[in-house]
C-alpha cells in the first residue's frame, strides 16, 4: 500500500509539472513574474567613523541582495581604499566606479554601480555643464536572461535659482546619455538628485521615467518621508530616487534603508538610502540579452 501511494504521489507530481510546463515557458518569453531589486545610497564619502559605517553598510546589503546598487560620494584617497571596491569585493559583486578625477590622482570622488548580475555592457560619462564636475556611471546588466540598464549619478546640490537651472541641463545630458546607451533594453536611473520628485528640474526625467517609491507608496504622505538624515537635516526632503521604464517595469516594494542609528549617535550616513523591488511588465522578453 505505501508503495502505490509513493507511485501515486511520483505521477501527481509529473503530471503537475507538465500541467504547469506552458505557464513556466509563457513567463519565461514574456517576463512575466520575474523581477530585479536596487538600492540608491549616498555614502557620505569617508566622514565620521568610516571603518565602523561599513560593516553596517555591508550587513544590510549583504542581507537584501539587491540585483544592483547606485552608489554616491564614494572617495578613494591614501589609507581609504575605494569604498565601491571594498564593498564590491565583500558582496562578491562587479562594479563600476566614475570620477572626474583621472586615475593615480591623490584623491578620486565620484559614483558606482556595483551588480551580482553579469555585465554586458559599462559605459561612464561626464554630464554638462562640465565645469560643474557631476558624472553618470552605466551597466547593461543581465537579469536571469533579460538585459536591464541601470544607472547611477548625483545631481547639483544648490537650493537656488542657479542650482535649479544646472540640474535642468544635467537632467537634458543624462536623458541623452542613456537614449545613447540604453538600446531596446529597461532602464533604471537611480541617484542623489538633489531635488523633490516634483521638483520642475527633473520634470523632463518624470516625462520619460516612474518615481519608484513614489508609485509604491501613493496613499501616504510623501511629503513627510525623506531621504536626508533627520538627524543632520531638520525638514523632510526626499531626493534620492530610483525611477523605472514604466512600459518596461512595474513598481511593486520599496522602502527606506538605514533609517535608524546603528550605535548611540551614530548613522551609516547623513542620508537613508532606498531600495525598490521591479518586476518585469509581461512582454518585456529577453531579446538582446546576451548582446552588449
Amino acid at each position: 500500500m505505501r508503495q502505490m501511494t509513493k507511485r501515486m504521489g511520483g505521477l501527481l507530481a509529473a503530471a503537475l509539472a507538465l500541467a504547469l510546463a506552458p505557464l513556466a515557458a509563457w513567463a519565461q518569453a514574456t517576463g512575466a513574474g520575474q523581477e530585479m531589486t536596487m538600492v540608491t545610497f549616498n555614502l557620505h564619502h569617508d566622514r565620521e567613523d568610516w571603518p565602523a559605517r561599513r560593516q553596517v553598510i555591508l550587513r544590510e546589503l549583504q542581507a537584501l541582495k539587491p540585483d544592483a546598487i547606485a552608489l554616491q560620494e564614494v572617495i578613494q584617497k591614501p589609507h581609504v581604499r575605494n569604498q565601491a571596491a571594498w564593498l564590491a569585493r565583500k558582496l562578491g559583486y562587479d562594479y563600476q566606479f566614475v570620477s572626474t578625477d583621472p586615475p593615480g590622482r591623490f584623491k578620486r570622488y565620484g559614483n558606482a554601480l556595483l551588480t551580482r548580475r553579469p555585465v554586458l555592457s559599462r559605459n561612464d560619462h561626464l554630464l554638462a555643464p562640465i565645469n560643474d564636475y557631476r558624472t553618470v556611471a552605466h551597466l547593461r546588466i543581465d537579469v536571469d536572461g533579460r538585459p536591464v540598464n541601470v544607472y547611477a549619478t548625483h545631481l547639483n546640490e544648490r537650493s537656488d535659482e542657479a542650482g535649479s537651472r544646472i540640474r535642468g541641463e544635467q537632467v537634458a545630458d543624462l536623458l541623452a546619455f542613456i537614449a545613447q546607451t540604453a538600446g531596446d533594453a529597461p532602464v533604471v536611473v537611480a541617484g542623489d538628485f538633489n531635488a523633490l520628485v516634483d521638483a520642475g528640474d527633473l520634470s523632463e526625467l518624470r516625462n520619460h521615467y516612474g518615481d519608484s517609491y513614489g508609485s509604491v507608496h501613493v496613499n501616504n504622505e510623501l511629503a513627510q518621508v525623506s531621504t536626508l538624515n533627520r538627524h543632520y537635516y531638520e525638514a523632510p526632503s526626499r531626493i534620492d530616487h530610483i525611477f523605472f521604464q514604466q512600459d518596461r517595469l512595474l513598481a511593486r516594494e520599496a522602502k527606506i534603508l538605514f533609517d535608524q542609528p546603528y550605535a548611540d549617535g551614530r548613522w551609516a550616513s547623513d542620508h537613508y538610502g532606498v531600495w525598490t523591488r521591479l518586476q518585469f511588465a509581461p512582454g518585456t522578453g529577453n531579446a538582446g540579452a546576451t548582446t552588449p
